[in-house]
């Protein structure tokens, strides 16, 4: 091994180290997304059909309304005088008011711009309708669709898997590199005979050795819980998942590049990550953005990544069908590093 080899190798284990003294480092790396998996997985299980809770107003005209619906065994209905319904409507407590005037019409208070209190007021009218005698031209049949791959907690573990790999990578790089510099040690460091990019590829490659078991981790346990299947092969799982972190550290590096306070560096961090939290589909699919911003959330390297993540994992689609991921990711690893290295300054 040449000199230049053992120190580039000397600084990875160096950071290695520094990583595994920080126990909270270690719980955000490996005990929150663990969380995270349990309690959406736990909140969002198929194995106990969700009742649909909601308000009837206090009226005389109800009654007859509210023991229609409460025997029925979908819904969880509460009776509240209107005013203060109406109030926990606006606080979006309850995804539907149901109001009954004198004459026994219906009336729903809903937000239309909401989908589950759109989808809250057909189910509730389709109930009364029924009750009162409505009978349907064509026969329908409902099948749940509840087996492995098909549920939101399968949908789910793929979004936090990147969810993940972006936090590590920028909060690992990012954090890490202005910490450093505000406590002076990269003006130590400038002054060795260190070379700089031996310095930031050994930071971006000690954080990187975390981040395959990281998501072997996270993606075991949402296996072993939860019984998340896996499609496709772990191999191209790791290879998308390799992709995303070293593409997140190069973004976290650039964005650390020239901060020299830990407020600012954590200003550019939130920038950086709330449009892709928000719109790359971690919890919800992307697509229900409106398509006048969809070549602007396509081209975010989260929404990459999940996509590629969910269709390997989820669909069983091999390497090669995930070009356009794995070339936007290659786009922004090139520019963010080499922007990175460019621009970066040591105090």
């Amino acid at each position: 091994m040449t000199i230049e080899h053992s120190a580039f190798a000397q600084l990875v284990l160096a950071n290695v180290r520094s990583y595994l003294r920080q126990p909270e480092a270690i719980f955000w790396t490996y005990g929150f997304p663990l969380i995270m998996v349990v309690g959406l997985g736990l909140a969002f299980n198929s194995d106990t059909e969700a009742r649909l809770a909601f308000i009837v107003t206090q009226r005389a005209a109800s009654d007859p309304v509210v023991q229609k619906l409460q025997a029925d065994a979908r819904f969880d209905v509460e009776v509240m005088e209107e005013g203060a319904a109406l109030a926990l409507l606006r606080r979006n407590r309850t995804p539907v008011v149901v109001s009954v005037d004198a004459s026994g019409d219906v009336e729903y208070f809903f937000d239309p711009t909401n989908p589950d209190g759109a989808a809250a007021r057909a189910v509730i009218d389709d109930a009364l309708q029924r009750a009162a005698g409505r009978a349907d031209v064509v026969a329908s049949v409902d099948r749940r669709t509840d087996a492995p791959g098909s549920r939101y907690v399968d949908f789910l573990v793929p979004g936090l898997i990147g969810m993940n790999l972006m936090g590590a990578g920028l909060w690992g790089i990012g954090f890490n590199t202005v910490d450093l510099r505000v406590r002076n040690l990269l003006k130590r460091m400038v002054a060795t005979p260190m070379r700089r990019g031996h310095f930031l590829l050994a930071l971006v490659g000690s954080r990187v050795l975390f981040f395959v078991p990281e998501m072997f981790f996270l993606l075991m346990a949402a296996k072993l819980l939860f019984g998340v299947p896996i499609a496709g092969s772990y191999a191209t799982v790791v290879v998308i998942a390799l992709a995303g972190a070293v593409t997140f550290a190069g973004i976290g590096l650039l964005v650390a590049s020239r901060a020299r306070t830990i407020e600012s560096i954590s200003g550019l961090m939130n920038l950086v990550m709330i449009p892709m939290w928000l719109c790359s589909g971690i919890f919800f699919s992307s697509e229900r953005f409106p398509d006048v911003v969809q070549p602007f959330i396509q081209v975010l390297p989260l929404t990459q990544v999940i996509n590629a993540l969910r269709a390997v994992i989820l669909a069983g689609e091999p390497l090669a069908a995930q070009a356009l991921p794995l070339g936007v990711l290659a786009l922004w690893c090139a520019l963010s590093y080499a922007l990175a290295i460019r621009i970066f300054r040591w105090v």
